[in-house]
């Protein structure tokens, strides 16, 4: 008398170690993306105080766009175009990348370092290998976390106090 689970066999539980090999599929693992600033554009975002950039970097001949408008327009003090190019100078690279920015909140300052840190950020993703050290040792990948003190109650400002009376 046979039972109706001695019937059911499993031809792979029974079969040498040779024949399982063949039932197996083989999976290969998927590839890993690959980032390059050839392939596709990188992006980030910047931060600095209450102004927040967001950038896309594609190779080219360094043209910026702030907003739609071009880089001296947009930040017509030298002094924030060399701040917002400064990550580009510290790796040589001006001119190689063509520069998409959309830049809202905070001042002139503010923008212009949220900028430079939105640059920094995509030329990182762009080469990881070559870029990153330098632009870390400059300090570019770092955000500035100084923020404006709030207000307190009692006091005018942040720390000013009304004037004091004696009578």
């Amino acid at each position: 008398m046979t039972t109706e689970i001695e019937d059911m066999t499993d031809p792979t539980v029974d079969a040498p170690p040779d024949e399982l090999a063949d039932t197996v599929p083989e999976v290969s693992p998927p590839p890993a993306p690959v980032r390059s600033s050839a392939i596709a554009p990188a992006d980030a975002t910047g931060r600095r105080k209450e102004a927040i950039a967001r950038v896309r970097l594609t190779p080219g001949t360094g043209q910026w766009s702030i907003n739609g408008r071009p880089l001296d327009s947009y930040f017509p003090n030298k002094v924030h175009q060399q701040l917002v190019e400064s990550p580009f100078v510290e790796l040589g690279l001006q001119g190689r990348y063509d520069v998409v920015a959309r830049v809202h909140g905070g001042g002139v300052t503010g923008q212009a370092g949220a900028l430079r840190l939105g640059v920094a950020r995509a030329l990182n993703l762009a080469d990881l290998d070559n870029n990153r050290l330098v632009l870390k040792k400059a300090g570019f990948l770092t955000r500035d976390a100084r923020v404006k003190e709030r207000r307190k109650a009692g006091l005018k400002k942040a720390r000013k106090a009304p004037q004091y009376s004696k009578r």
